[in-house]
């Protein structure tokens, strides 16, 4: 159903550490560097036990932007679902977290699952570019979930 290959619109950026003495340190966006389309506008820190994955789903309305930082390491899955996309149907996989420290932008509509595959918990920063259930916490949750459905051409132990 899906075939391995970029996918329109997503960026994947290693995360640079600035290392001192004292520890170190990393830029996770810069307004000058990021399309304003993607702006956040909220941030949240999760952490995922090891052999735990989350996703998969999509929104309709919200690009999320992950920083993968570890202390653990991730497999990350997109899936372009967009029907109007060059890159529809394609599919993309990378090992991101302690080892590769990177930042992903994942655009509306692309579906995304992220598992730790390391041996401790990990850490995922996300700044969206829309409020978690909108202004005061009052919307719909924007998300189209699919890990349930058994018939769902998105499984992230699949690949």
């Amino acid at each position: 159903m899906f075939k391995n290959g970029e996918i329109e619109g997503v960026i994947i950026r290693p995360l640079k550490r600035f290392e001192d003495k004292r520890g170190w340190l990393s830029e996770l966006f810069r307004a000058d560097e990021l399309p304003v389309e993607f702006m956040p506008v909220m941030s949240y820190l999760s952490e995922t036990l090891p052999g735990i994955a989350r996703g998969v789903h999509e929104h309709v309305d919200q690009a999320d932007f992950f920083c993968f930082i570890g202390p653990s390491n991730f497999k990350l899955i997109l899936w372009d679902n967009r029907l109007k996309s060059s890159t529809y149907k394609n599919r993309m996989i990378s090992f991101v977290g302690e080892d590769n420290p990177s930042l992903v932008l994942i655009p509306v509509g692309v579906v995304h699952a992220y598992k730790n595959v390391g041996e401790r918990p990990g850490w995922v920063i996300n700044f969206p570019n829309r409020l978690y259930r909108g202004e005061g916490r009052m919307e719909p949750v924007d998300e189209v979930r699919y890990e349930d459905d058994p018939h769902s051409g998105f499984r992230i132990d699949d690949t």
